[in-house]
């Protein structure tokens, strides 16, 4: 009994130090990482007082479950610094002779924080999977701006766990109250970050339709004044390489755009203006097609920073600034690849249309060799992940008695014997036409037999995928759902 004990604690131990190893996680120790300039900028002299940690916005917080008794203690306060999860660069830039620093900052939420198809939609507090809020600063001279989007997760109770299927189904709940969850995401966000525009980037067509028509008939009922809803087929019209179609998207919500604005303080301090909106992207994973779109909504907010901070001169466009222009597309390809990697265990797709502008061979192969690699670990190590960073967060605490978890599972029959079944199947059905018989037709009768075999006995694990998957184990399946 001690050695199984003995063993989980190894397992458990191991899981706080994957999550570590992860790539993506930021602290300083004279900055509040948590917050937008704008939020910092309108907070009470009280606020400035406060600790780093006292006053850090929670939803960033990751390692808020690992301080708690620090956060308990105020003298212990100044040992102890929020840790935020996400992307940071900086970088001195040069335009005109004029330099700058652009910062791009991505703050990954550990509310309803997991990986990809076990994490999707809300939970019951309106949280949303794969929520990340993403803020681009630009620093001249003494003078401020920043510019800032959101994306997650489509905001209602839907899921797509992992079957083997290379694309599971997503199913959307029955049972839920959907606009309940729909409303707490959105007061939610009025309140943080005041209108809001959605783009929502799914295919119109297949299994991804279903979630496009509920998400819109959620916003048909919501209130007009604070939500623009857009749906961009993203897949359908950047179909072919047609990637310059991007701008017809970029093009409807440049009024928007302009009315949200950006926060704007001068070397002074007077604030000179701020954002009142925030473009909420999200496509299926919240990760590729929706940093392509972040990435162009970014520069059109930082073309028209640059000509009121004075580096660019009338009339000059900063994508024909080449300098730059290399530092930008890398940078935002730099974050794509960080936000994937944390969510769905890979760099990124189509991130040679982000590093580049264009889209290329290379880049669609990379792209299938990224697929393969997530369709891998979705199915069989992401159960362990998310336990990961369950038990990382707080998610689920560990019995302190030392009774048993639910890691100590018994694998089912199925899961060693039918996959024994069907390489042996593959195996012979291969040495049958290697080692060719006495004449063709009993070897291609030996073949045919046993690759019916392992083709019967892949149609019967694909039939029981779900029990093959790596699962979580640590918190429970109402809870994830």
């Amino acid at each position: 009994m001690m050695h199984l004990f003995s063993q989980e604690n190894k397992t458990l131990l191991s899981m706080v130090s994957s999550v570590l190893a992860t790539d993506g996680f930021y602290f300083c120790t004279d900055y509040d990482l948590t917050h937008t300039l704008q939020r910092l900028a309108n907070t009470s002299p009280d606020f400035q007082e406060m600790s780093l940690l006292e006053r850090a916005d929670q939803r960033f917080v990751w390692n808020g479950n690992l301080l708690r008794e620090l956060a308990a203690q105020p003298e212990l306060h100044k040992f102890a610094l929020p840790v935020v999860h996400g992307f940071v660069v900086m970088k001195p830039c040069r335009i005109n002779g004029k330099i700058f620093e652009w910062v791009l900052i991505s703050r990954r939420s550990c509310f309803r924080a997991g990986v990809r198809y076990y994490i999707r939609g809300i939970d019951s507090e309106g949280h949303a999977a794969n929520c990340v809020e993403t803020e681009q600063i630009v620093l001249y001279e003494g003078a401020q701006a920043s510019f800032v989007q959101t994306r997650g997760s489509m905001p209602f109770f839907w899921s797509q766990r992992p079957n083997l299927k290379y694309k599971p189904k997503p199913l959307i709940s029955k049972t839920a109250n959907h606009m309940d969850g729909f409303k707490r995401h959105f007061d939610s966000q009025f309140l943080i970050y005041g209108k809001q525009t959605i783009l929502n980037l799914v295919n119109q067509k297949g299994s991804e339709k279903p979630l496009e028509q509920a998400f819109a008939k959620m916003v048909s009922g919501a209130d007009k004044e604070m939500i623009h809803y857009i749906a961009f087929d993203f897949h359908k019209e950047c179909s072919r390489m047609r990637w310059h179609r991007l701008q017809l998207l970029v093009d409807a919500v440049a009024e928007k755009q302009e009315e949200y604005g950006y926060f704007m303080v001068n070397a002074e301090g007077k604030t000179l203006a701020q954002q009142t909106g925030t473009f909420r992207s999200n496509c299926m994973d919240c990760l590729d097609r929706t940093n392509v779109i972040q990435s162009l909504l970014a520069r059109c907010s930082l073309q028209s920073q640059l000509q009121r901070l004075g580096v660019l001169n009338v009339g000059q466009k900063v994508e024909e600034q080449a300098q730059f222009e290399r530092i930008y597309k890398n940078a935002w390809a730099d974050n794509a690849d960080a936000c994937a990697v944390q969510y769905a265990g890979t760099g990124a797709l189509k991130t040679d249309f982000t590093r580049t502008g264009k889209r290329t061979q290379m880049g669609l192969l990379m792209d299938g060799v990224n697929s393969m690699v997530r369709y891998y670990k979705n199915n069989l190590s992401d159960g362990f992940r998310q336990d990961s960073i369950d038990l990382f967060l707080g998610n689920f605490a560990v019995d302190e008695s030392g009774g048993p978890t639910p890691l100590r599972v018994q694998k089912d029959w199925k899961f060693l014997t039918l996959p024994i079944i069907m390489l042996v199947a593959f195996s012979m059905c291969i040495a049958s036409l290697l080692l060719a018989g006495d004449t063709w037709s009993d070897t291609l009768a030996y073949a045919a037999i046993w690759g019916g075999a392992g083709l019967l006995t892949a149609a019967v694990i694909m039939f029981y995928g779900t029990d093959f998957v790596d699962a979580p184990k640590l918190v429970h399946k109402e809870k994830m759902d």
